[in-house]
Parts: structure tokens; C-alpha cells; sequence
């Protein structure tokens, strides 16, 4: 069936969608309930705040579900690069809320604040999350997860029988040589 031959080829994605349909859902609530509470006066300030425990829901939802297939680095290291990554994208989803705001000044009192607000969520909620997103997307399958993990493989050990005959065996991924490289054959 073409949709599991899609699903196939684009799960992680697929994946990363939906962990960020999740995420963009907590960062608006997070965003708005703070921006309509204790930072009124600062919507960037919030809008990061937001961005930043999304980030952390993220980092918990994409490691266990949407790259799970992939590895190669320790925990630690790659949730050091992870939230590397994550900090450009922070800075990458409120740029276009901070040019909103402070270079083409769509806040009150210049506008009113129907027209501040829609402002304010196209360009820091909608645009914001769309840049940081494609560049997470490409980053964390760049840096973060590169390397699809190959399932392991079983050999039976020779003349036993039972539930511990079968030792797993992981086989790391190598590159191809280049036919050049190849050893030469003993004569």
C-alpha cells in the first residue's frame, strides 16, 4: 500500500510533527498564560520562556519516540547537543515576534491591541515556530541522532538449545570503501 511505503520512508519526521504539534500546543498556553499574567510588558521574554519548557517536553518526547531508532552517542553528549540546537531554535522562533514588535512596531499604543495581538502570533508563534522547527528538523537528524541504529542480530550458539542459545550481536555501521581502497586479494 503507497501509505505505509510512505509511512516507511518518513516516520521520524512524520514523528517529529507530531512531537511538535504537542509542543506548539504547551508553548502557546505557556506563552499566553504568561504573557496575560506576570509579563505583560514583555512578550519576547514569555514567548522564550514558553519556547524553553516545550523544549524540554521535546527533548523527552523526540529521544523516546520520534528517534528512538537512532543513536551512536552517549546520553549526556547528545542531550548537551540537543539542547544546543534547541537554543538556536529558541533564537530563531523569536527574532521574527522581536522584529514584529520593535522594528515594525505592531504593539500599543501604535496599533490597537487586536492588531498586537494577531501580530504578535503570526509572527512569534506561527513564523517563529515554522523557521525553528524546518531548522531542528535538519539539525537534530544532522547532529543530535545521526545514525539509525541497526537492529540487532541473533546467532544460535552451536549445540545448545533454550531461551539463552541465541547471543545478540551488534554489528556497527561501517561505511562502503571505495573500490580503490579495497585490499588487493592474496595470490
Amino acid at each position: 500500500m503507497w501509505l505505509d511505503r510512505i509511512w516507511s520512508k518518513h516516520h521520524e519526521a512524520a514523528k517529529f510533527l507530531m512531537v511538535g504539534g504537542v509542543c506548539f500546543l504547551a508553548t502557546t498556553v505557556i506563552n499566553y498564560a504568561l504573557k496575560l499574567t506576570i509579563l505583560h510588558q514583555k512578550p519576547v521574554t514569555a514567548l522564550a520562556l514558553a519556547t524553553i519548557i516545550s523544549t524540554i517536553l521535546s527533548y523527552v518526547l523526540n529521544r523516546e519516540w520520534s528517534f528512538r531508532g537512532r543513536g551512536g552517542r552517549e546520553r549526556r553528549h547528545e542531550a548537551a547537543l540537543f539542547f544546543a540546537v534547541s537554543a538556536v531554535g529558541i533564537v530563531l522562533n523569536v527574532i521574527p515576534l522581536g522584529v514584529s514588535r520593535y522594528v515594525f512596531l505592531l504593539r500599543v499604543p501604535d496599533v490597537s491591541r487586536p492588531v498586537q495581538e494577531i501580530a504578535d502570533f503570526a509572527s512569534g508563534i506561527i513564523l517563529g515556530t515554522l523557521i525553528a522547527m524546518c531548522f531542528r528538523l535538519w539539525a537534530f537528524k544532522r547532529f543530535v541522532f545521526p545514525h539509525p541504529q541497526t537492529p540487532p542480530r541473533r546467532s544460535v550458539r552451536p549445540g545448545r538449545s533454550g531461551p539463552r542459545s541465541s547471543v545478540v550481536q551488534h554489528e556497527p555501521r561501517t561505511r562502503k570503501q571505495r573500490p580503490e581502497q579495497e585490499e588487493p586479494a592474496a595470490d
